[in-house]
């Protein structure tokens, strides 16, 4: 997952949505009963990480300031272009859950503020 976003406390921002969507996430995977998800995470858990049974996101993951126009261009282009270049789409506004939808001017899945 990659976004840009803006906080006056953004490390916190984003240590709050990753323990809430964990949270969500490994529920949601129980209720279901998705026994090979829930190993998968319990084995990719950092073993140092002893409070928590498994782990959803990856270790090492911190926010950074975005200084200026060039480097917001550098991590949009980076961001829309990512599922291209693993192959899931031909084209970054084919993939749904991207904001280059939004950036070409048509519907996202969410409402993006593309004018910065």
């Amino acid at each position: 997952l990659h976004f840009i976003a803006s906080s006056p406390d953004l490390a916190k921002e984003v240590g709050d949505f990753k323990s809430f969507t964990a949270r969500r996430i490994i529920d949601e995977l129980k209720n279901r009963g998705s026994r090979q998800a829930l190993r998968m995470l319990k084995r990719f858990k950092a073993r140092h990480k002893t409070d928590r049974e498994y782990q959803l996101w990856q270790e090492g993951s911190k926010p950074k300031m975005i200084e200026g126009d060039e480097m917001m261009r550098q991590k949009l282009e980076y961001t829309h272009y990512n599922p291209v270049k693993r192959g899931y789409v031909d084209d970054p506004t084919h993939w749904r859950y991207s904001s280059a939808r939004n950036y070409a001017g048509g519907d996202g899945l969410l409402s993006v503020v593309t004018d910065w």
